[in-house]
């Protein structure tokens, strides 16, 4: 048990704070300098004048100062003491404190304590976005960045699954996720990042034919991404990667001007390719409905056909009942009905008689229609 508890409540003291050891150390130190001039000022060991003759005031004044000066550096190391003591953590950081050197907490941000000559510290930048450049090298950012590719080709040209050059350039960005892992793991985390992410760039392009990886960045960008999260978790960088993104994938300039032809003919290709299937998608459908057309009309013409045979075979069933229940009015019927279908389209009428030889015309209907109508 401390001697502090030990005491009775009444006989305790509260420690004094900082700012009133401070302000105890400056008044004690212009009392002193005060007592200096006093001193300097007042009469001496002979009651004669204002400078002391005896070697006992020369001695008192070499301990005077002497006791000034251990004073003042006194002070000087308790503001420094008391400084060292005190480090603020701003937003977006942490701070990695060691004991003797070995790693004992992490300090959030705000004003936090430490003690001097025992602890130190180390700052981490948890909230900012790194980058790491591929192929090229940003050397004026902003609305209008200037970039740098010569001397990055090595960075940048890589072969493809079916033995072609391409030239493709990236960025990296990733930002802190544990900051000791971040700063007692891995000895250069950007060079690790730099180091693993052109692995895996290269084993992504290295795995796919010149065309895919050309037309599927997207797809590229996110299987990166996770490959080297995975490889970074596992060196337990710290790091958490945010986006990788491929800034430029093109053929290297050697060949652009072939390349651009074969765009040129793929281009031509795809184009003679989308007016035939126009044309197809107009006259293909066109002759199916007109097939289908003749197909639902021949099924009507069919009905129609089966409908009338099957009436005329029904009417006629119907008139040979009658007719064997009543042959002469059914014959007499039937006469009659003809003659009014045929009389009403008859142009001219002869009369037969059976005992003459030739034909005698009876009426010459004809010329008595034309007599009318003059």
């Amino acid at each position: 048990m401390a001697w502090d508890d030990q005491q009775p409540p009444w006989g305790q003291k509260r420690p004094p704070t900082l700012e009133t050891v401070i302000a105890s150390m400056i008044k004690k130190l212009k009392d002193a300098f005060d007592g200096s001039k006093v001193s300097g000022t007042g009469a001496g060991p002979t009651g004669q004048g204002g400078n002391p003759t005896s070697a006992g005031g020369g001695l008192s004044g070499r301990k005077f100062e002497m006791n000034k000066a251990l004073m003042v550096a006194a002070v000087l190391i308790a503001i420094g003491t008391s400084y060292a003591c005190f480090f603020t953590i701003l937003p977006g950081q942490k701070g990695l404190v060691l004991r003797f050197g070995k790693y004992n907490r992490i300090a959030s941000s705000g004003l936090n304590l430490k003690v001097p000559l025992i602890e130190n510290l180390i700052k981490v930048d948890v909230e900012t976005v790194r980058k790491e450049e591929f192929g090229f090298r940003t050397i004026q950012p902003g609305q209008k960045s200037v970039f740098e590719k010569k001397g990055y080709e090595a960075e940048s040209l890589m072969l493809t699954g079916d033995k072609n050059v391409i030239d493709v350039e990236w960025i990296v960005q990733y930002k802190v996720r544990d900051p000791f892992d971040f700063v007692f793991k891995v000895r250069d985390v950007p060079q690790a990042v730099r180091d693993i992410s052109e692995m895996v760039v290269r084993r992504m392009v290295g795995n796919q034919d010149f065309d895919f990886v050309l037309g599927n960045r997207e797809i590229l960008e996110a299987g990166t991404v996770k490959e080297l999260q995975q490889a970074l978790d596992r060196y337990e960088s710290g790091v958490q990667i945010l986006t990788v993104k491929l800034q430029d994938v093109n053929p290297p300039d050697a060949v652009k001007q072939a390349f651009n032809e074969v765009n040129e003919a793929d281009q031509d290709m795809k184009r003679l390719v989308n007016e035939a299937e126009e044309n197809y998608n107009q006259i293909i459908p066109k002759a199916r409905g007109g097939a289908k057309k003749v197909l639902e009309e021949s099924y009507g013409y069919a009905v129609e056909r089966v409908n009338l045979a099957q009436g005329d075979a029904s009417r006629f069933m119907a008139i040979h009942k009658e007719y064997k229940s009543a042959r002469e009015v059914t014959r007499q019927r039937m006469y009659l009905e003809a003659m009014q279908q045929v009389l009403p389209t008859v142009k001219e009428v002869y009369v037969l008689d059976k005992d003459q030889k030739s034909i005698l015309p009876f009426l010459d209907l004809t010329g008595s229609r034309k007599i009318e109508k003059q």
